[in-house]
This record gives structure tokens, C-alpha cells and sequence, in this order.
């Protein structure tokens, strides 16, 4: 799938998501409940995206990829 055929916001959704899952890992049980609702909000932000309804047949290897892709732009944004 082409990265670029991913909505900006949807990948925005992602790599909050990716940020603040990581915060819950490293929170050492300060904000859980804070972190765990906006897991929750982004969650229901990215699975109902308008985005999915336009994939034709291979949604789950598009979630994948949009993953995929949200990881990488977030490691090249720590290494910069």
C-alpha cells in the first residue's frame, strides 16, 4: 500500500496513539487513567476513520501498514 494514500490525520491518530502507549508502558502508574482514555478516544478515532470505508478489500493489511508507517516517522522525528 502507498503511505501516501494515508490521510494525514489518520497517521496523526497513529503515532499519538504510538506516543502515549508508550507513556503508559513508562508511567510507572502516574496518569493511568488519563493515558488509558486517550488510548481508548484515539483508538475509536483511527478504527472509525472515514479512511477504511474507501479500502477496497484489505483493510487489515492497510491498518498494518499505517502502523508500519506512523513507527518510522516516529523514529526519524527522535533521531532529528
Amino acid at each position: 500500500m502507498d503511505s501516501t494514500a494515508f490521510p494525514h490525520d489518520l497517521v496523526q491518530a497513529q503515532h499519538d496513539w504510538n506516543t502515549t502507549y508508550r507513556a503508559l508502558a513508562t508511567s510507572g502508574n502516574r496518569h493511568t487513567t488519563v493515558l488509558r482514555r486517550r488510548l481508548l478516544d484515539l483508538s475509536g478515532r483511527i478504527w472509525w476513520h472515514p479512511f477504511w470505508a474507501t479500502v477496497p478489500g484489505n483493510a487489515p493489511a492497510a491498518r498494518v501498514e499505517l502502523r508500519r508507517l506512523a513507527r518510522t516517522q516516529s523514529r526519524s522525528e527522535e533521531a532529528a
